[in-house]
C-alpha cells in the first residue's frame, strides 16, 4: 500500500488513553507547538554571575525616568533590584538600635561570636549590620564587626550569634554558597571586650518561609507572620514569603503578605534601602498591615485585604485605595478620592490584576471588576464570576485582553464572561499535583508565542518542577519538567525572565541551550503520539521505513541531530512489544549533513516494525540542536490479523 503521511492534530490530549486520542499527540516535554507542528523550545541564558540570597518568588519589571530598566527580586530572605547583572539589596531595616545596646561575647579559638541586645527580635538567618563597633582587642577587629552579617542561632530573645569573618564586597556576599568571607576565630585578647559603647545594629526585615509547613507550636515563625501564636494542635498551613511590586512613576510599592507597604526612591539610588510608606510627606491612614497590593493605571495605590481605617486588625476582604497620584494619603475627605469598599463573596482575598479598563479582584471563592467611577463614589465594583478558584496568588496573569488562572481543580478565563477552559490535559495535571504546596504555585505569559505557563510541584515534589502551557491563539495545551520558582514576561526586556533554584535569573527563548551555568549543556526535548493503528486495528501492520520531515533551522551544531522511534503493541493497552521490533531496534537517527541554504538530513530510516498499534517518538538530546517536525511518512503494509 502507499505510503502514510502522519499529520497529527497540535496539542497533547491526556484526558483519555493513548489509543482514544489517535490522531493526536500525547505526551512531550519542553516542546511547543508552532503552526501545529511540534518543535522544541527555545534555550534559556543566565542574566549574571552574581547571585541572590533565598528563593525567589516575585519579579516585577519597569523604567526609570532616565530610560534605567530596573527588575525587583523578591526572594524569602531578601528584597533587591537587578540591574546591570547586579543585585542591589534594598531590604528594609526592621528596627535599629540605640548607640551602645549591642555588645559581643567572644569565645578564645572560636569563630562564632554571641550579641547581646535587649528583645532584638531576630530570628535565625535574619541579617543584620553594626557599625560604630570598635576592636574586641585581638583578631576580631573593627572593620571585621562593622558589617551585614547572617544570624546563625538565637539562643535567647536578648541573644544570638553570628560568625566573625573577614570584610566581604556586596557582590561577595551574594554567592552561590551564601555569606561571603572567611571565618576569624577569637584570640585570648578578643574574649574580655565587648566592642565598645557605640555599636549600633541596623536589623533588616524578619525572614520568610521558603516554603509550606504545618504550624505546630507556639510562638512558630516571626512575630506576626502566620505561624505565630498557633497552638501544636494546630493543622493551619504556614504561607510562603511572596512579594508585590508596583511602580509609581520611577518608584518602588512594595511588600508581602501580613506586611505594610514600602517605598523605594529611584532618584536615592541603588545603595539606598526601602522605607515605610508611612514616613513619607503627607503620609495619613496609611495601610499598617495588607495581604496584597498595586498600582492602577490611573494611579490609585490599592491594598486588598487589609487593616480597616482606625484598626489595626486586618479585614481579609477589605479594599482600600489612596488619594489618586497621592500614594501616601489613605485617609478619605471630600477634597480627596481615597476610600475602601468591603466584598462579600469569599473569606479572603487572593490576588488583583490591573485589567484592561479594569482591575480584577479574586477571592478564594469569587471574581469582582472594579471600574473607576469618579466623583465621591471613585471606585465601583462587579460580581463577574462565582463557585470558582484560584490556587494561589500568583495562579492569575494577563495576556490578549483576556485573565486566565489556574483553579484548585480546572483552569479558567475571563474575557468579558467567567468560565473553564477547556483543557486536554487536566487529569494529568491535577492528579499528579502537590496541594501542599500550592503557595508555590505561579504563572506568566509568554506573548511572543501567545503561550500562558503555569509552574506547579508534582504529587511527590515540594519544589516546583512541572510547567503547563495553553496556547490561547491555537486553543492547544502541553507540559513538561522545570525547575523555575518565577517568571515574567515583559515589553521592557527583550525576553522573558526566570528565576531558578540555583539563586539566579535567565533570560528565556534566548539561544537553544541551557546556559544557566557558564558552561552550556543540552536541553532533551521530546514529543511522542498517541497509538495509531490500521484499519481500525483490524490487522496487524508492518511498517519497514520512515522517511523524516524535520527542519532544524537555528541549529548551531555541526551536526544536529534527533532520534525517531517506533513503538508497537500486540494490542491497545498491551505494553509495548518485547523485543520492540522484528530486527531489535526500531529507532534510528535523522542528522542534518549540510549547513544552510540547504538542509539536508537522513532519507529515511529502515526498521523492521510488526504491531497492531504504534506510537511514534522523536526527541532530542544533543547540545546545539534546534528542530521542528513536519509530516513524516510511513511505509507500511498488512501483516495478517496475528
Amino acid at each position: 500500500m502507499p505510503l502514510k503521511k502522519l499529520v497529527l492534530k497540535p496539542g497533547i490530549d491526556r484526558e483519555t488513553t493513548s489509543y482514544t486520542s489517535e490522531g493526536g499527540w500525547y505526551d512531550g516535554d519542553k516542546i511547543r507547538f508552532r503552526s501545529g507542528s511540534p518543535e522544541k523550545i527555545g534555550g534559556w541564558e543566565r542574566i549574571s554571575d552574581k547571585f541572590f540570597l533565598g528563593t525567589c518568588r516575585s519579579l516585577f519589571n519597569w523604567s526609570t525616568l532616565a530610560g534605567l530598566k530596573q527588575l525587583a527580586v523578591g526572594t524569602h530572605i531578601k528584597f533587591y533590584i537587578e540591574m546591570g547583572s547586579r543585585y542591589y539589596d534594598i531590604t528594609p531595616i526592621r528596627s535599629t538600635t540605640g548607640a551602645g545596646d549591642v555588645t559581643f561575647t567572644a569565645t578564645n579559638g572560636s569563630s562564632t561570636l554571641t550579641v547581646n541586645d535587649t528583645a532584638h527580635g531576630a530570628t535565625a538567618g535574619d541579617f543584620v549590620t553594626f557599625s560604630g563597633a570598635a576592636s574586641l582587642g585581638g583578631n576580631i577587629v573593627a572593620n571585621i564587626l562593622n558589617q551585614e552579617y547572617e544570624i546563625l542561632t538565637v539562643p535567647t530573645s536578648n541573644t544570638y550569634t553570628i560568625q566573625a569573618r573577614t570584610v566581604s564586597t556586596i557582590e561577595s556576599i551574594t554567592t552561590a554558597a551564601g555569606v561571603g568571607g572567611t571565618p576569624v576565630s577569637a584570640n585570648p585578647t578578643d574574649a574580655g571586650n565587648s566592642g565598645g559603647s557605640s555599636t549600633v545594629g541596623a536589623y533588616q526585615l524578619n525572614i520568610g518561609n521558603i516554603d509550606q509547613a504545618a504550624i505546630t507550636g507556639w510562638n512558630a515563625g516571626t512575630w506576626g507572620e502566620d505561624a505565630w501564636d498557633h497552638s501544636s494542635l494546630s493543622t493551619d498551613i504556614s504561607a510562603i514569603r511572596i512579594w508585590t511590586s508596583s511602580n509609581f512613576g520611577q518608584n518602588l510599592i512594595f511588600g508581602y503578605k501580613g506586611s505594610p507597604l514600602y517605598y523605594w526612591v529611584a532618584s536615592n539610588g541603588l545603595t539606598t534601602r526601602g522605607v515605610l510608606l508611612s514616613t513619607q510627606a503627607g503620609a495619613s491612614n496609611t495601610p499598617t498591615t495588607q495581604n496584597h497590593s498595586l498600582v492602577s493605571d490611573n494611579r490609585f495605590v490599592f491594598c486588598f485585604g487589609v487593616n480597616p481605617l482606625g484598626s489595626g486588625t486586618i479585614d481579609p476582604m477589605l479594599v482600600r485605595w489612596s488619594n489618586q497620584e497621592d500614594p501616601a494619603n489613605w485617609t478619605p475627605s471630600a477634597e480627596n478620592q481615597a476610600g475602601s469598599l468591603p466584598l462579600s463573596r469569599g473569606t479572603e482575598i487572593i490576588t488583583a490584576k490591573q485589567g484592561r479598563q479594569e482591575i480584577l479582584v479574586w477571592t478564594d471563592a469569587a471574581l469582582y471588576s472594579f471600574q473607576f467611577a469618579g466623583g465621591q463614589i471613585v471606585w465601583t465594583s462587579q460580581l463577574v464570576g462565582e463557585n470558582i478558584s484560584i490556587i494561589s496568588k500568583s495562579a492569575a496573569t494577563y495576556a490578549a485582553g483576556i485573565a486566565f488562572w489556574m483553579g484548585k481543580d480546572k483552569f479558567y478565563v475571563y474575557d468579558g464572561t467567567t468560565k473553564p477552559l477547556n483543557c486536554k490535559v487536566r487529569k494529568y495535571v491535577f492528579n499528579d499535583i502537590n496541594m501542599d504546596q500550592a503557595d508555590q504555585f505561579f504563572g506568566g505569559t509568554n506573548e511572543a508565542f501567545n503561550e500562558v505557563w503555569w509552574f506547579y510541584c508534582s504529587a511527590s515534589s515540594n519544589t516546583v518542577n512541572k510547567y503547563v502551557v495553553y496556547n490561547y491563539t491555537d486553543d492547544t495545551w502541553y507540559y513538561g519538567t522545570l525547575a523555575r520558582t518565577a517568571w515574567l514576561d515583559t515589553g521592557v526586556r527583550d525576553h522573558p525572565v526566570a528565576a531558578t533554584s540555583g539563586q539566579n535569573l535567565v533570560d528565556h527563548e534566548k539561544g537553544i541551550d541551557n546556559r544557566e551555568s557558564a558552561v552550556a549543556s543540552a536541553i532533551s526535548a521530546s514529543v511522542e503520539s498517541a497509538q495509531f493503528d490500521l484499519d481500525d486495528g483490524h490487522q496487524f501492520m508492518f511498517i519497514w521505513r520512515v522517511m523524516p520531515d524535520i527542519r532544524f533551522d537555528g541549529s548551531t551544531a555541526g551536526s544536529p541531530a534527533v532520534t525517531m522511534s517506533l513503538s508497537p503493541m500486540i494490542n491497545s493497552g498491551s505494553g509495548y512489544s518485547d523485543p520492540l521490533s522484528e530486527g531489535g531496534s526500531n529507532s534510528g537517527a535523522i542528522t542534518r549533513t549540510a549547513t544552510l541554504p540547504i538542509e539536508k538530513y537522513t532519507g529515511q530510516v529502515n526498521t523492521r516494525v510488526r504491531g497492531r498499534q504504534v506510537v511514534l517518538k522523536v526527541e532530542s538530546s544533543g547540545a546545539g540542536t534546534q528542530w521542528q517536525l513536519g509530516a513524516p511518512r510511513i511505509d507500511m503494509r498488512p501483516d495478517g490479523r496475528r
